[in-house]
């Protein structure tokens, strides 16, 4: 589902050799894996998620999504192709606030030209799944974080994604809000089989993934082998 090999990402500095903030990661992700990238801050957690994603371009190195080579593609390209296979869940939830809860959770539908009566059906249904199927025409200012977040986590999977990237989706979250949305992540996870990725400090929430990728100063840092 996800190939990443040899991946790179340097940026030019004045005067000065170039920062590398990515030093050639590989690893690669079967449908329904679970991998939780950890790491202190300024390890390159988000630029290596980033990168899987198609938002930013590597400076060497490849990421193949659904058997699909990105690097090669163009911003629309790789745009269509985050629009059919990719599931996104940011820490600061990005919802439209001229948008109802309903209204954002169909955006990636209608960015795509598939709305209609039956669509939004379904994202009532994912709502309500999330339980907030009585708040589907509350703006976003009007819900709490962890509304929100509910929100963004049922616009992610509206397109039924073949992966899901979740940058820090706990982060500004309390405890008990927290742990409702990890509840949530693996839940639908199971449900439909995604792939999830995700970048985070919560020990919880990466202990519920099966796999587990270590990052320091952009390198990888090798598990340590089990004691004898």
């Amino acid at each position: 589902m996800l190939e990443v090999q040899g991946l790179t990402k340097s940026y030019p500095a004045a005067g000065r050799e170039p920062l590398t903030v990515l030093k050639a990661v590989d690893f690669t992700l079967a449908p329904g894996d679970s991998l939780a990238i950890i790491g202190p801050s300024g390890s390159g957690k988000t630029t290596l998620l980033g990168l899987c994603a198609g938002l930013d371009r590597p400076s060497s190195g490849t990421v193949s999504i659904a058997g699909i080579s990105i690097g090669t593609l163009t911003e629309d390209g790789r745009a269509a192709v985050r629009n059919a296979h990719v599931g996104f869940v940011f820490q600061n939830f990005q919802l439209i606030p001229t948008l109802t809860a309903l209204e954002n959770v169909m955006v990636p539908l209608e960015l795509r030209g598939d709305g209609g009566p039956a669509r939004e059906a379904e994202a009532q249904a994912l709502l309500e799944r999330v339980g907030l199927g009585a708040r589907s025409g509350h703006y976003p200012i009007q819900l709490s974080g962890g509304e929100q977040q509910r929100v963004a986590l049922a616009r992610a999977f509206i397109n039924q994604p073949k992966i899901l990237f979740c940058d820090e989706p706990t982060g500004n979250l309390d405890g008990e809000t927290a742990h409702k949305i990890i509840d949530l992540i693996f839940g639908l996870n199971r449900e439909k089989g995604t792939t999830l990725v995700l970048v985070t400090h919560d020990a919880e929430l990466a202990a519920r993934c099966a796999r587990t990728l270590r990052l320091k100063n952009g390198s990888v840092v090798p598990e340590a082998a089990p004691a004898a």
